[in-house]
């Protein structure tokens, strides 16, 4: 194409397109992985209701995923929406590990294990093997679907505190760990 051929506007023209793809190119990556790491980000702020209407819910979404960061999801909302708002899982992710079906609490950690992590880590619990809650290291709870490293920790620091779990309810007294999670639990831990 010869430029000397345009007239002046479609020079301008031409220029402005130009300018605005290369600011979408690179701007647009910024956009798509805020909240992913070395990327700040702003803190929460939680409105205020003025009439009765339900908040969003703000998970943590880590692990084998695109995008992982923080995310409002309507209440309601399942683990796999989780997931999918987070860009979906990696190549690498040991998605079967996660209970996709489980609903989401405010404040909840959802967690999509790397292949191969679960296992250097002693693995999961299986329904054939449940993983024994009063002597389960940090690493095998944190490889337990949707147990992050500070929930492990927190049952590690109750466990501590209070002794032995005598009951897979006990586990509801653990802060972070609710209904929800317990039901995910289900078959994968022993008191």
């Amino acid at each position: 194409m010869d430029l000397g051929a345009l007239t002046p506007a479609r020079r301008r023209l031409l220029a402005a397109a130009v300018v605005l793809v290369a600011v979408l190119v690179l701007g647009m990556p910024r956009l798509l992985h805020r909240g992913a790491a070395g990327v700040a980000v702003p803190p929460l702020r939680t409105p205020r209701p003025a009439r009765a209407v339900e908040a969003k819910l703000v998970v943590d979404v880590a692990g084998a995923v695109r995008r992982p960061g923080l995310y409002r999801l309507e209440p309601g909302t399942r683990i796999a929406d989780a997931v999918a708002v987070a860009g979906g899982a990696t190549a690498r992710a040991d998605i079967e590990l996660v209970n996709l079906a489980a609903p989401l609490a405010d404040g909840e950690q959802v967690v999509v294990p790397r292949r191969g992590a679960a296992a250097a880590s002693g693995g999961p619990a299986s329904p054939t093997s449940p993983l024994d809650l009063n002597t389960a290291s940090l690493e095998q709870l944190d490889a337990l679907p949707g147990i992050g490293p500070t929930t492990a920790q927190k049952i590690l620091d109750y466990r501590q505190a209070h002794g032995a779990f005598h009951s897979l309810e006990d586990l509801d007294a653990v802060p972070g760990i609710g209904p929800s999670r317990l039901a995910q639990l289900k078959g994968l831990v022993i008191p």
